[in-house]
């Protein structure tokens, strides 16, 4: 097990070097745009921020996660697509796994965080 979580490290550090590696910037540019579009959104709506309503209502959970894939779930998916063109030239094998790592920090992750921050500031004016 220690095996593959150093294979996947090791990888993942690799990715940032390698070819494709403009989707390292490129990626959490628009999904942080989405982000600030949804949270204004919100903001507007008045509703809380995103991350924090979807640990705390746990009733409207199901049609937040819709809402944010809706916004984020396009730009996920060209993640995982660049990350298998890029195993498939680097490797030669996918590892689908990393992909779905790679994925998630691209893309989900800077959504989650902006959404609500977005949402906090504007709320504040």
């Amino acid at each position: 097990m220690h095996d593959i979580w150093v294979r996947i490290g090791g990888n993942l550090v690799d990715r940032v070097f390698g070819p494709l590696h403009f989707r390292f910037v490129l990626q959490p540019v628009v999904a942080s745009i989405f982000a600030i579009i949804s949270g204004l959104r919100d903001a507007k709506a008045h509703k809380p921020p995103y991350f924090w309503a979807l640990i705390a209502y746990p009733a409207d959970r199901r049609a937040m996660i819709k809402d944010g894939w809706k916004s984020v779930g396009k730009v996920f998916l060209v993640a995982l697509v660049l990350d298998v063109a890029y195993q498939i030239v680097v490797f030669r094998f996918v590892y689908s796994e990393e992909a779905l790592i790679v994925g998630f920090i691209l893309t989900v992750a800077p959504y989650l965080i902006l959404r609500g921050l977005v949402n906090r500031l504007a709320s504040r004016r």
